[in-house]
């Protein structure tokens, strides 16, 4: 009966290790592959395939000193649009960007992808950031 008891308090103690257990950490090369389907399908039309815009139109996002300046501000552009002008890599733009229907984890992969394509190099936006900005 001893050992049933040290049997059962040993089951509880793995059962509950295994339940605070850390999440696994974000998979940044998993999210940029799933942004690119996204940003094909959402984004290519005005920033084109390599990411470099339309002249005096849409603005380039590769090698972007506006896109990669402010994390938080991307995330809202794309939940929420984007009006007047903006400065990108010393030159003005002043188009509207529409806003688009998109999951958090949606925006997380797009903003990934963007983020880290064309010469482009930026810390994860994960789906937490995108939910609390849309606060």
């Amino acid at each position: 009966m001893k050992n049933l008891f040290y049997l059962g308090c040993t089951i509880a103690v793995v059962i509950s290790f295994c339940s605070f257990q850390k999440k696994p950490a974000f998979d940044l090369k998993a999210s940029v592959t799933r942004g690119k389907e996204i940003y094909q399908a959402q984004c290519l039309t005005c920033h084109q395939e390599s990411g470099e815009g339309l002249e005096d139109v849409y603005p380039p996002l590769a090698k972007s000193d506006y896109l990669m300046a402010d994390k938080k501000r991307s995330i809202v552009q794309i939940i929420k649009g984007a009006t007047g002008a903006m400065k990108v890599n010393g030159k003005e733009y002043n188009m509207e960007m529409t806003a688009f229907d998109l999951s958090d984890q949606e925006v997380s992969d797009v903003l990934n992808y963007v983020r880290n394509s064309w010469s482009n190099k930026g810390n994860a936006v994960t789906p937490e950031e995108v939910k609390a900005a849309r606060r």
